[in-house]
């Protein structure tokens, strides 16, 4: 029997890698035969780089770049096994972990940091690129990498901008003249599970910009300001970033690289899964084992589990989620898209005790569930 894990990380206790072994290693307490494929998976936020370099046997390469706020700080890019493809995570170099509560200052901050490690990247010869745009602590439309590239943006006076979002009211002109030339060669996947605009009441600045450090009146300056911003990339590029579905991502970084970059925007799933080679693995697959730290009906709106069910559902193939938490409102309507559904917590396991004993716990339940599932499902000879 030949069973596939693919678990996104279990927030707040395990990573996704940690999730996966567990999981394998309870399948492998009740079926020591059984052939078990650790696929960790992500939907495009924070550890994709991680989970598609463990999946393909790649590696890790580690740069110093500027932070969200200029300072140092030690930021990776993965390399996939096939040798060719560069993935890189906005939150490895402009992200919001990076910064302490009263650092955040979204009209400051800066993706300067993420345009420095594609030009390490282009340095070391890569064409192809994977870019996961969750868990930025900026707002900046993405200029800090048009800008670590190449890009310039000058005032009326010619004078060029300082970084951060804070002086966007002020461009005049962008200066494309001494941008990357190198990145027309290139090949860009942005994986976003963010469909925002860049402005108005639903982008980046509304939705995004409070977690970020934005007071309701700052928001709504920071909202003028990329539509200005908007407006100055429209006259330069003639692409209109305003209402463009994802270009509100990554506190507008999405709308730099629709616009300025040979790019595709796809949901983040989707393109982990098929840098992981999941669609050839679970194709010859018997059952599948997902989960993550809670599910419930954003699940359903394109996370791992969902993306997951969804490719396996292709091909015909069962799959179990086992989640840290399942929210007993979500039940019923995740049980029209998973073969079962199960939680860590419940019963005499608390939910802090799943959370801070993460691996202990899933290991036991993957355990049990399978046990459970084969007395169910006999497997023929």
């Amino acid at each position: 029997m030949k069973i596939i894990v693919a678990p996104d990380s279990f927030k707040g206790s395990i990573s996704a890698e940690q999730a996966a072994r567990a999981m394998a290693e309870g399948i492998l307490d009740t079926a020591p035969d059984c052939e078990v494929i650790e696929l960790p998976s992500a939907d495009g936020g924070e550890g994709t780089m991680a989970n598609l370099v463990a999946a393909t046997n790649g590696r890790i390469a580690t740069q110093q770049v500027s932070g969200p706020l200029g300072k140092p700080v030690a930021a990776s890019y993965g390399m996939l096994g096939n040798g060719k493809t560069c993935v890189i995570e906005i939150a490895e170099a402009s992200g919001l972990t990076l910064l302490s509560q009263t650092e955040r200052s979204p009209e400051r901050t800066s993706t300067n940091g993420t345009g420095e490690l594609i030009l390490h990247a282009l340095d070391a010869g890569f064409r192809d690129f994977i870019i996961g745009l969750g868990g930025s602590a900026t707002n900046d439309g993405g200029t800090g990498i048009l800008r670590a590239l190449g890009m310039r943006f000058l005032d009326a006076s010619g004078k060029e901008l300082p970084p951060g979002a804070g002086a966007l009211g002020e461009l005049y002109a962008i200066d494309a003249g001494s941008f990357d030339t190198r990145l027309q060669d290139c090949r860009f996947v942005i994986a976003s599970d963010v469909d925002n605009p860049l402005v108005g009441p639903n982008g980046a600045s509304h939705i995004f910009g409070p977690q970020k450090g934005a007071t309701a009146k700052m928001a709504e300056a920071l909202d003028r300001k990329l539509s200005h911003y908007a407006d100055i990339v429209e006259k330069e590029t003639g692409v209109s970033l305003h209402d463009y579905p994802g270009a509100g991502a990554a506190g507008g970084a999405g709308g730099a690289f629709l616009a300025f970059f040979p790019a595709v925007m796809r949901r983040g799933i989707d393109v982990v899964l098929e840098a992981s080679g999941f669609s050839e693995s679970v194709a010859s697959s018997d059952l599948i084992f997902t989960g993550e730290g809670k599910s419930d009906h954003q699940t359903l709106s394109g996370k791992t589990a969902f993306g997951i069910a969804q490719m396996a559902a292709v091909h015909s193939k069962p799959v179990i989620l086992l989640s840290g938490a399942i929210d007993p409102e979500s039940r019923k309507d995740l049980m029209h898209f998973f073969e079962e559904v199960h939680s860590v917590s419940g019963g005499a396991v608390t939910e802090k005790q799943s959370m801070d004993d993460a691996y202990v716990h899933v290991r036991k339940r993957a355990a049990e569930i399978l046990n459970a599932y084969l007395g169910n499902h006999p497997q023929s000879d």
